[in-house]
């Protein structure tokens, strides 16, 4: 059977650190599939936050979730701290793709734990129609883009 294979862009946007909530944990003893996209989730949400968005709220768009891919790479525990780091790329008139590299440290050094892609598409909701990338955010993925 052929794997996922994800590949990180070079345009990195946003850290943070999320502790494990016992919630999290599922009968294995370990972060759930679903808990890890709840943890993208809420750092989608922080980066967004941070830029004074909110995805319903990305200067008058929202953004809709077209599609999620996730790479399972090694176990993770509760009371771990992950850092996820946001990367951007693909960049389109209507869409972008997020990719997250998840990480927590064992023995002093960072282990990847997984890699996760969602492709983001502006939406109008009023309209209930796509919409194009606004001026807002295209300033922020074009001003990382320079930082690179």
């Amino acid at each position: 059977m052929a794997r996922l294979k994800l590949q990180l862009p070079d345009l990195l946007l946003f850290t943070t650190k999320i502790p494990v909530r016992i919630s999290d944990i599922n009968y294995g003893n370990h972060v759930g599939n679903d808990s890890f996209i709840s943890i993208i989730h809420e750092a989608r949400v922080q980066w967004l936050k941070q830029n004074e968005f909110t995805e319903l709220s990305v200067d008058g768009k929202g953004l809709i979730m077209a599609d999620l891919q996730v790479e399972f790479k090694k176990e993770v525990f509760y009371a771990d701290i992950i850092t996820i780091r946001i990367f951007a790329s693909d960049v389109s008139a209507v869409s972008f793709d997020l990719y997250y590299q998840l990480s927590v440290e064992r023995k002093g050094e960072p282990l990847d734990v997984a890699i996760a892609k969602t492709g983001m598409v502006c939406f109008d909701y009023q309209l209930k129609k796509i919409s194009g990338i606004p001026d807002g955010l295209k300033n922020i993925l074009n001003k990382a883009a320079l930082q690179q």
